[in-house]
């Protein structure tokens, strides 16, 4: 056991500070005295007591935290629009206050990001208050955002001091912020390093660069960007950028350039930023010396900076820029304008003092001195403030950050949003580069801009772009101009008085180029039988574009074989997975030659559907309409596949059915258009199934069945596909009406059915005389349809769950088509259809009068704060037994108000504002009276019956509310936008 040790010392006349104890002169008796006089002085013992130091230590600590904490807030913000290498989100991150006076909040550039942000701030007290960005460093991760200091009224606001100079290796620090999205966290480290290069976080991402970085091990994490990193007087020495996944390891960005930034803020002096377009790195004197440092240069470099380890080493050279051609990479920087350079901190000050001057560099390349002249250019005039929308898409100029990375010229069209007309990938949405457009070059935005005015809507055009990451690999697509649905055409230029991004619209969109006739030319099957060849004259590709997520489907293009069933007329029957919906644009190609506007005349709620037609008169080409048998096919039933491959190619093979099957194609997560009680063919083929979709045929060409694609459920994030045939007998009554030239209309039992066994059958008391007739009267297949779900209906008398079916209308039901719906004219109003159900529930044999009822598909929706809003579609009518609202969530965008206030897809609004809002009319009506960047209150109930309430705060300047309605009779829709800002006149 080991003891305190003891040391004699003589008590002081006056107080002091000794190892952490305050020692006061003492008489004998252990009593206090104040006086300075020598008498009764005696020598006493003190005990050094274990942890004393560090008790003091962390008193001062927590007296420094307890006000630092008054000036770290919580930044809750959106990046409203994609831009540069910044996708759109919501986020929260940290900040704090380095000017009381004038409300500015420091914080990180990947936090106010480079383009639109809109945010708000809350403080310790939970104060509330809206920032705005005022500046951001073209390069490097900070930036400051700006608030009103009369709005918190119920605190001292105090501003952080920044010391730059007291960042020193060793020294402990504390990171307080809002750390992994706690209002509050500390976390402790010690400095390591503050000479480290800048962190990599990947290519194109922003990246800090051309700057010293501090290096510390405190374990932050998401939220904590943005912290003040702060020394135990309380100043701050650093601002939290970032960390390492892979250790706990956290980078600060040092506050020398801040400071300076800052300065200029506050004499409202502009931020002047130089750049030579070069990037820098700290190499140590070692690797130095292997590129060609000679040894007086290092002897002279080390003697003027004794606690540096290395020098500033050419990294990037970017063509065109001020320092091509002169500067390369792997030259050593020794001196600027005279002045010896060991530090990223001496570069930036020198070149931010001279823009638009020369400077004269001093570099070693292979052992030999090099003088050069530079003039600096504006870094500010190499970094975007302005981008443009049209056609769904967002451009603006190619940045430094990114042209940086591929060491190309800062210049190009930069495709910050790959989406509506521009989706050139669905995988890979960031770093395209648009170089020609309707077979003009497009060097630059303005250039762009022209030519985009002159493009009419719903043309084709080529356009040719490239991707950073690939300079070598041109590529060329056609792409289809939409500015009817996406019909914005404007240009956004960013405003740092008031920190909005304002708009103006460049021009309305000329109206399409009327269709010509084209000629055709089909080339039949490679088959022997001529009959079964000449089909392909009656396949035809249907595509779709949908550019709203409607019901729950994602915007994006789909592609399917579709079989003409009138060419005459013009009908073509395609999978309801190429349809959805009809709030999009439908194309119908002939020969995969003539591509033409088709429009949508019938969609079927349960059996995978959809009937598109197009103008006949607009090619020229042998269509032909098939033979068409509606005899139902059988198993074991020979025939032959012909189908189209992923990647559009005919292929046939014979085949024989194996299976018809009452199915109903598994429900999804999150309810979406799903194909229930069908009687599916399945069929013996390995060619079928490299085949989204195609047809079932006899050898003498009669089309016997639809090969289609069935949309399924979501598993691990991917889109679960069921490859099925659909019996043409099954789609007489519609084909019949189309023929006719009448539209169909169809009345169904709403409710969802499968099959069970007899012995499932007689297990629910099924009697044994309707066992019996099933087992007489079946041909196929002994089984019994029962019910397994029931849409949502206010009607009193109805199927339910468990229900064993015995007949409708006095019919035996022995499989799925027995239970299909009906189909009658569209003309007229639809009467009202009741089907005599004899079922077994509960044991007993029960007569239900069951009303049938006409799907409707959706034609009016909402959007309000980002995201879309809609009656209940039928697929989530299906999926509940109770809705709260006829106002539920679809979509929301991912930086929109919705998601940052907490509105969730397949939530239900029941209230705005304690005014209830029980359907879309009253919800658009209700929305329209509530002004502009203020909080409403809304009451929802989630999916799963849940009632919350949150409060939403509008933003009409990039989040507008619009409703769009289809006519009743052109069938057109048609956008009535409710409540926007004004924009920027010119």
């Amino acid at each position: 056991m080991s003891f305190p040790s003891t040391k004699r010392t003589q008590a002081e006349s006056s107080d002091s500070e000794f190892d952490g104890h305050v020692i006061k002169r003492q008489d004998v008796n252990g009593h206090v005295s104040d006086s300075s006089s020598d008498e009764d002085v005696e020598y006493v013992e003190e005990l050094e007591i274990p942890g004393a130091e560090d008790h003091v230590n962390n008193a001062k600590w927590q007296s420094t935290i307890s006000k630092v904490v008054g000036s770290v807030v919580s930044i809750h913000f959106a990046q409203v629009a994609p831009f540069d290498c910044d996708p759109a989100l919501v986020s929260e991150a940290t900040g704090f206050v380095v000017d009381s006076e004038l409300g500015i909040i420091l914080t990180n550039r990947h936090v106010v990001g480079a383009g639109p942000f809109v945010g708000y701030a809350v403080f310790d007290n939970h104060e509330e208050c809206d920032v705005i960005p005022i500046y951001r460093d073209p390069v490097h991760d900070f930036g400051f955002l700006k608030f009103d200091p009369k709005s918190i009224k119920y605190m001292n606001v105090q501003a952080l001091e920044l010391k730059p100079s007291l960042a020193k290796v060793g020294s402990e620090i504390r990171v307080i912020g809002n750390d992994a999205g706690e209002k509050l966290s500390i976390l402790a480290g010690f400095i390591s390093r503050i000479d480290r290069n800048a962190p990599d976080y990947g290519e194109l991402t922003y990246n800090d660069f051309n700057t010293e970085y501090i290096q510390a091990a405190a374990s932050a994490s998401g939220g904590s960007s943005g912290s003040p990193v702060v020394n135990i007087d309380g100043h701050a020495v650093a601002l939290q950028a970032g960390g390492s996944t892979e250790a706990s390891t956290d980078f600060f960005l040092p506050v020398n350039r801040i400071l300076r930034a800052l300065d200029c803020i506050r004499k409202d002096e502009p931020v002047t930023r130089g750049t030579i377009q070069t990037q820098w790195i700290l190499r140590p004197y070692d690797e130095c010396r292997r590129l060609g440092l000679t040894a007086d240069r290092e002897q002279e470099a080390r003697k003027q900076f004794p606690d540096r380890i290395g020098l500033l080493v050419v990294e990037t050279v970017l063509r065109e820029g001020p320092g091509d051609t002169k500067i390369k990479e792997g030259d050593t920087l020794i001196s600027i304008n005279g002045e010896l350079i060991a530090s990223f901190i001496q570069v930036d000050d020198i070149l931010d003092s001279s823009v638009g001057k020369n400077i004269e560099l001093l570099i070693q390349r292979g052992g030999k001195d090099l003088n050069i002249t530079c003039e600096v250019g504006d870094l500010h005039a190499i970094t975007p403030s302005s981008y443009l929308e049209v056609c769904g898409a967002t451009f603006h100029e190619l940045s430094y950050q990114m042209a940086r990375f591929y060491a190309i010229p800062v210049r190009g069209v930069f495709l910050s949003s790959a989406s509506g007309s521009f989706n050139f990938d669905s995988k890979e949405k960031v770093g395209w580069i648009v170089d020609a457009i309707d077979n003009q070059e497009t060097p630059n935005l303005e250039t762009f801009i022209e030519v985009m005015k002159h493009v009419p809507d719903k043309k084709r055009v080529i356009v040719r772009y490239h991707h950073l990451t690939d300079q070598h690999s041109p590529n060329v697509a056609s792409i289809y101009i939409d500015r009817h649905w996406c019909s914005e055409f404007r240009i956004y230029q960013r405003n740092d008085k008031t920190g909005i991004w304002d708009y103006k619209n460049l021009a309305e969109p000329l109206p399409s180029l009327p269709e010509i006739p084209h000629e055709a030319k089909f080339i039949d099957l490679s088959i022997e039988n001529k009959e079964l060849a000449k089909l392909s004259r009656s396949l035809v590709t249907v595509t779709t574009m949908s550019p709203i997520p409607l019901d729950s489907m994602s915007a994006e293009s789909r592609k399917a074989a579709g079989l003409v069933i009138d060419a005459q007329q013009g009908y073509v029957i395609v999978s309801r997975r190429v349809i959805p919906h009809d709030c999009l644009d439908v194309f119908v190609t002939i020969a995969d030659s003539v591509i033409l506007p088709a429009e949508v005349i019938f969609l079927h709620p349960t059996q995978n559907y959809a009937v598109v037609k197009y103008d006949p008169s607009l090619v020229k080409a042998p269509v032909e309409t098939p033979r068409m048998s509606f005899e139902r096919m059988k198993r074991g039933e020979k025939s032959h596949f012909i189908g189209y491959t992923h990647n559009n190619r005919l292929v046939s093979s014979d085949t024989k059915v194996t299976d018809i099957s009452s199915l109903s194609i598994p429900s999804n997560i999150i309810p979406r258009y799903r194909a229930t009680n069908l009687e599916a063919v399945g069929i013996d083929c390995n060619v079928s199934s490299r085949c989204n979709s195609g047809i079932l045929a006899d050898d003498d060409g009669t089309v016997r069945a639809l090969w289609l694609s069935f949309l399924g459920e979501i598993q691990d994030g991917k889109e679960k596909v069921y490859l099925l045939g659909l019996d043409l007998t099954d789609l007489k009554p519609v084909i019949d009406l189309l023929r006719s030239g009448k539209r169909p209309r169809i009345n169904i039992v709403d409710a969802g059915f499968g099959s069970i066994s007899v012995a499932q059958a007689r297990i629910r008391s099924t009697p044994e005389e309707w066992i019996s007739k099933m087992e007489s009267e079946s041909e196929n297949r002994l089984q019994f349809m029962h019910v397994t779900r029931v849409s949502y209906t206010e009607e009193k008398e109805k199927l339910l769950p468990g229900d064993v079916i015995l007949s409708v209308e006095d019919k035996l039901v022995k499989e799925m088509r027995d239970l299909d719906g009906i189909v009658t004219s569209g003309e007229g109003p639809n009467k009202e259809q009741v089907l005599n159900f004899k079922v077994v529930r509960n044991g007993r044999i029960v007569d239900l009068r069951v009303k049938t009822v006409e799907v409707s598909e959706t034609s009016h929706f909402a959007v309000f704060a980002g995201c879309i809003l809609q009656t209940p579609h039928h697929a989530v009518l299906q999926a509940m037994s109770s809705i709260p609202s006829g106002v539920y969530c679809t979509f929301r965008g991912q930086s929109s108000p919705a998601t940052q206030y907490g509105i969730a897809s397949t939530n239900f609004i029941t209230h705005i504002n304690e005014i209830e809002t029980p359907d879309l009319e009253t919800f658009v009506k209700v929305v329209k009276a509530i002004p502009d960047n203020t909080y409403c209150k809304i009451r929802l109930v989630t999916f799963d019956n849940v009632p919350f309430a949150i409060s939403l705060k509008t933003n009409y300047h990039y989040f507008p509310t619009a409703e769009l309605k289809r006519d009743a009779v052109s069938g057109k829709w048609i956008e009535n936008e409710l409540n926007k800002t004004e924009e920027k006149s010119d």
